[in-house]
């Protein structure tokens, strides 16, 4: 009919208030998240051991995902350095070093500290308690490694890495926390595959930052951390623990 269009273009109402490619594009980059923490998670945690070579057939099969989104996955880890790209051979699980886990260490520190001082100076009470709450887990996970009872080295790496970011959350910056984490989940790596537990110690320190924090002691939390951290780099090399965990590749 003539008149039919007067009353301007059709608009269509979708039944979920979004269009149908945007809800699937959001579908694709969740189910793209979920992959990468796990893939993430299977290198941090050893599950995917250092020079292992990575065949997108393989990875695209175990994790029932096209291969567009993997390697979306894949290039983002590879950012991140847990994966890395060695010419005729591909993609592979990033290899460790010596030399590497003296820098991640460093890198490490600079932010911790300036994010902890930034963090401090906040005074906010959910900070506060987010402090006080963290080493709970981290206390009984230690209890059991001091133990004897290595079956508790995920938990008690995951109370650790809870705790060092609890210390920070309220820095009040866009950027430092992420920042951060990629650091730390690259030092994370390591205490995983060597298991760098150095027992009574290590716990005092992680005590003796408690108490810092919640006096907002900058200088003595700055001071506790970079001892902290390479405490933990020296006990590593002195044992040959990065040594013996070099071996033949699955």
């Amino acid at each position: 009919m003539p008149g039919a269009c007067a009353a301007g273009p059709l608009r269509v109402k979708y039944p979920l208030g979004r269009p149908l490619i945007t809800s699937v594009r959001q579908a694709a980059q969740s189910a793209g998240e979920q992959i990468c923490g796990r893939l993430r998670g299977n290198i941090l945690f050893g599950g995917l051991a250092p020079g292992l070579r990575l065949r997108l057939e393989r990875l695209r099969e175990e994790y029932e995902i096209s291969v567009t989104t993997l390697r979306e996955v894949l290039g983002r880890l590879t950012s991140e350095g847990l994966i890395r790209f060695e010419p005729q051979k591909g993609l592979e699980v990033a290899r460790i070093s010596a030399t590497e886990l003296r820098d991640i260490a460093e890198m490490r520190i600079l932010p911790e500290c300036h994010a902890a001082a930034l963090s401090f100076a906040q005074g906010d009470p959910d900070r506060e308690a987010r402090v006080v709450a963290a080493p709970h887990k981290l206390t009984r996970m230690k209890a059991r490694m001091l133990a004897g009872d290595h079956e508790a080295t995920a938990a008690w790496k995951r109370g650790g890495r809870d705790f060092h970011v609890a210390l920070i959350l309220a820095c009040d910056s866009a950027e430092l926390p992420g920042v951060h984490a990629r650091i730390f989940d690259r030092f994370l790596r390591y205490q995983m595959l060597l298991v760098m537990f150095r027992g009574a110690v290590a716990a005092a320190e992680h005590d003796a930052r408690l108490q810092a924090a919640l006096a907002r002691d900058v200088a003595a939390a700055q001071k506790i951390l970079t001892r902290h951290i390479p405490a933990c780099i020296e006990y590593t090399l002195v044992h040959g623990l990065l040594l013996q965990s070099e071996g033949p590749l699955p």
